[in-house]
């Protein structure tokens, strides 16, 4: 066999092997998904159990949130520098050992601690899927693979709400805390083994970069750094990622279960059933929003986005205590798929905007406000529903009324900031002969 053909089959073993490499990736995002948005399902039984207000339960919810976006610039460098394979295995470990130390302690601090642990933990899953994306496929199937990507985190989704309340009743929240834990175990394991960062790594030639594109990839960090935070058409993302998701991650993920307990009386599992409709928008909206952000542009599909979350949160407000059971399960879909669920859009917005040299810096970047958001939103949700007290336990419909106000003005916050994005999917450049399985 000559030079060539050797390389030709080379070339095809790693299209194929490149799905082994995302599949595993894609299976430690449902990890990700189900330790952010766990608390949701049994934080009656965890505030319960620690005795503690609103404000404390948002804190130690939140816990996850802080870490995980000062994280993703680190992330982003850390892919650069150690990759993905080693630092995704690495940091994996550290997110089971938070989980366990969840489920055994009987302190709020030390639990507090566990949560900042796991939210460190797995911290560089998301931006090192888009890393390998670059480097194991062609620019033309980023938006759908990403698509597929978020899907498997709405996975995550649907273990942390009905089946999260089955096995919680089975065996406790704490022991499900620990056997969590010992699956993240597994995978980083996986991770290490069957993980490499790039098609070269394994001996085969580069799949995805042509030459032009691997000579623009060095770009130091301080002139990374300023070419993101100048770029004025960074800013309005960074804050709708920061009101759009920060309001999903504190619904879907802690005060969405107790207001479906407190206003509507459902048990736990039914109110889990009711958040894995977030599950559902996530599988379905990734890849739907992804494929249709190709045809219709980044700017149009996410400023449609804030227009439906408006009008979820519209509802929410105004019709409180008086939704039917269906419309609270179209309700949680469409609050997923409206934010959450664009996340592949808005990374290839982000990574469309600056060269390929900053994409890690640059969706590292991005990615740091939804959690950001996130546990301003936690906690901010919890101070407004301890102002109003409880009644007989449980917070009243009013205050959940007051949550849904703030939520209904960060939609329109978001949607005037969707008005400055600038559109970019005119500008990118779909190489040629990028087909294959």
């Amino acid at each position: 066999m000559d030079h060539t053909a050797q390389n030709g089959s080379d070339r095809e073993s790693a299209r194929y092997y490149r799905y082994v490499v995302f599949a595993i990736i894609s299976l430690t995002y449902v990890l990700v998904y189900f330790h952010r948005l766990c608390p949701a399902v049994i934080a009656v039984d965890i505030q319960n159990y620690f005795k503690v207000s609103g404000t404390l339960l948002g804190l130690l919810s939140s816990a996850y949130f802080y870490p995980y976006a000062i994280m993703q610039l680190p992330a982003g460098l850390l892919m650069d520098s150690w990759g993905p394979r080693k630092t995704v295995s690495l940091f994996l470990i550290l997110a089971a050992l938070g989980s366990a130390i969840m489920g055994l302690t009987s302190i709020l601090g030390i639990a507090v601690l566990g949560r900042v642990m796991v939210g460190i933990g797995v911290s560089t899953v998301f931006v090192s899927n888009f890393k390998l994306l670059t480097q194991w496929f062609e620019p033309s199937k980023f938006a759908i693979m990403g698509g597929i990507f978020m899907a498997m985190g709405g996975v995550g989704v649907l273990l942390s709400t009905a089946p999260l309340a089955w096995i919680s009743n089975l065996i406790g929240w704490r022991m499900t805390f620990v056997t969590v834990g010992l699956f993240s175990l597994i995978m980083a394991s996986l991770v290490y083994k069957f993980v490499f960062n790039s098609p070269p790594d394994k001996g085969w030639p580069a799949i995805a970069n042509s030459p032009e594109d691997q000579a623009g990839q060095h770009v130091g960090l301080l002139k990374g750094l300023k070419m993101v935070l100048t770029e004025r058409h960074f800013w309005p993302m960074a804050s709708w990622n920061f009101f759009v998701v920060g309001v999903f991650f504190a619904l879907a993920g802690l005060w969405g279960g107790p207001f479906l307990m407190h206003v509507y009386g459902l048990s736990k599992t039914s109110a889990g059933g009711v958040l894995s409709m977030s599950a559902v928008g996530l599988v379905l909206g990734g890849p739907f929003l992804g494929v249709m952000s190709d045809h219709f542009g980044r700017k149009t599909i996410l400023a449609g986005c804030s227009l439906v979350l408006t009008v979820v949160c519209f509802i929410f407000y105004f019709f409180t205590d008086a939704l039917s059971h269906i419309m609270l399960y179209i309700l949680f879909f469409s609050l997923c798929v409206s934010t959450t669920a664009t996340a592949p859009v808005v990374v290839a917005y982000t990574k469309e905007l600056f060269p390929l040299g900053v994409a890690g810096t640059s969706v590292g970047l991005v990615n740091l406000f939804p959690f950001l958001g996130g546990a301003f939103f936690q906690v901010v949700f919890g101070a407004v529903l301890s102002q109003g007290g409880q009644v007989g336990g449980i917070y009243p419909p009013s205050s959940y009324q007051n949550m849904f106000l703030l939520c209904l003005i960060s939609a329109i916050i978001s949607f005037l900031n969707a008005l400055l994005f600038r559109e970019t999917f005119s500008r990118q450049q779909i190489r040629p002969g990028s087909h294959g399985p």
